[in-house]
């Protein structure tokens, strides 16, 4: 019987071992797209405890504690930081073959050194050991990004952001590089037409334009894309039900522009028309400048309408959804591929009936220009777990090529995430190792170890020009 996460977790065979440990481990981490927070970085802040650290923001863990019947009081209420923390622990025994289970065990491993399983009976121990490590400087927030030998940062940053948390990291020369990536998403938010109102407004006070059309609006937003380039982004990011394109004139998304100005209600085409064209353009921008476009597709968000209300959104209520994708995704690839104006592009879907559908739909438009041009993204929120994750290397395997995949994201709003990536490492080493040593690859270790070393790291750091 093996050893609970020893050093050859997840490694099944001889094979596996010397591609993960030869080859994968010591590699630098690519975080191309993630939700930390670039203030907390930009002040290289100690968090108090291991629940502010752990708990606060974490969705995940947050699912699972309700599921285990906590009370709100010790999710997101007003008990103590201990006091959460203690019903994590009691919540954990609970996550068996979760990934919560790994990741958090991983993470007590890697950062803290912390060997015992989490517990009721071990909470107290384990909670004083780890909040007093964090109060050291070895544990700001970016020795922690250190730690984990994280070369690169791409955060989510609305249009609005002045980026300033990034202008001072850059200024600090931080060993990680971090970049903002542009994420429009309320700059399109058509369904919700107060919201949508006050951010146009917004828009124009901090790009000084007035916005009285839809050219205006356009050109401010404009401004912010070309802001970002200045400070160093050279990635956009969507979260979108699917990808949109109804077809749409001139004169009539200036006619839907006007009724949102004027705080109309939109009918349900008139809302797919204006973001079908919002989509095109921020492409074509993308395009001009060279840089990668993702969309994180399938997510259905916010279903329950009550504790919504109560706690608001990103609290831990979304969900797969089942939206049917395949057609519009065509049209839009191919709307921008039509005039040469599709660039470098990375699809993520979050229903996993969609995983060869979308891998597929990805082949149809490399070009032989970039190598991997179009990707099958990595497993993503809800599928970036063992099973998740081996049915996208599989799905991608059997309809592109896996050499050329750029792999693994965090999409994680915590600094004690970086464990996913060795994960993902071992998983991939698992699968590649499995094959050989049944005979349906060759025992080339060079050719693999190369091939394992791409995906983890050197693929990412070409794609992204980083």
């Amino acid at each position: 019987m093996k050893t609970f996460l020893d050093q050859d977790f997840l490694l099944e065979t001889t094979t596996a071992k010397t591609l993960y440990h030869n080859f994968a481990a010591r590699l630098p981490i690519i975080d191309y797209h993630c939700h930390l927070p670039p203030n907390q970085i930009a002040e290289d802040s100690n968090f108090k405890n291991l629940a502010q650290i752990w708990l606060y923001g974490d969705h995940y863990k947050w699912r699972a504690m309700r599921a285990n019947g906590i009370p709100e009081k010790y999710i997101t209420g007003d008990a103590s930081d201990y006091e959460k923390f203690e019903k994590w622990a009691e919540t954990v025994p609970y996550t068996l073959r979760n990934p919560l289970y790994h990741w958090t065990h991983l993470e007590l491993q890697r950062y803290f050194d912390v060997y015992d399983i989490l517990s009721p009976a071990t909470a107290r121990k384990i909670y004083d050991e780890c909040t007093a490590k964090l109060q050291t400087p070895e544990y700001s927030v970016r020795r922690l990004i250190e730690k984990m030998n994280v070369e690169s940062i791409g955060t989510t940053d609305d249009p609005l952001d002045d980026l300033l948390s990034h202008q001072k990291i850059r200024a600090d020369g931080f060993f990680t590089k971090v970049l903002p990536s542009f994420r429009p998403d309320k700059a399109m938010n058509a369904d919700n037409i107060p919201e949508f109102s006050s951010y146009i407004k917004k828009l124009g006070e901090i790009s000084g334009q007035q916005i009285t059309d839809f050219r205006q609006f356009l050109d401010a937003l404009k401004s912010r894309h070309d802001f970002f380039a200045q400070n160093g982004c050279n990635v956009s990011d969507h979260g979108i039900e699917q990808l949109y394109c109804e077809e749409y004139t001139d004169a009539e998304i200036e006619g839907i522009f006007s009724k949102i100005l004027d705080l109309e209600v939109l009918s349900a085409s008139e809302v797919l028309k204006f973001k079908s064209c919002m989509l095109i353009n921020l492409a074509i921008w993308d395009h001009e400048k060279g840089w990668v476009q993702q969309y994180h597709v399938g997510a259905l968000r916010n279903n329950n309408s009550r504790l919504l209300g109560e706690l608001g959104p990103d609290t831990g209520f979304d969900s797969i959804g089942d939206f049917s994708q395949a057609v519009s995704l065509s049209k839009f690839l191919n709307k921008l591929d039509s005039t040469n104006r599709l660039t470098k592009t990375i699809l993520y879907n979050l229903n996993p009936a969609d995983n060869e559908m979308v891998a597929a739909m990805a082949g149809n438009f490399n070009d032989g220009t970039v190598a991997g041009k179009i990707q099958f993204g990595a497993a993503w929120w809800f599928l970036d777990q063992k099973h998740g994750i081996i049915d996208q290397i599989n799905a991608l395997s059997n309809m592109g090529l896996l050499g050329r995949f750029v792999g693994m994201i965090t999409d994680s709003r915590s600094f004690l995430s970086y464990p996913r990536h060795e994960y993902f490492r071992r998983i991939l080493c698992n699968l590649i190792g499995n094959d050989v040593e049944n005979g349906e690859l060759p025992a080339d270790i060079d050719w693999l170890g190369k091939m394992v070393e791409n995906i983890c790291y050197f693929n990412a750091k070409k794609y992204f020009n980083s």
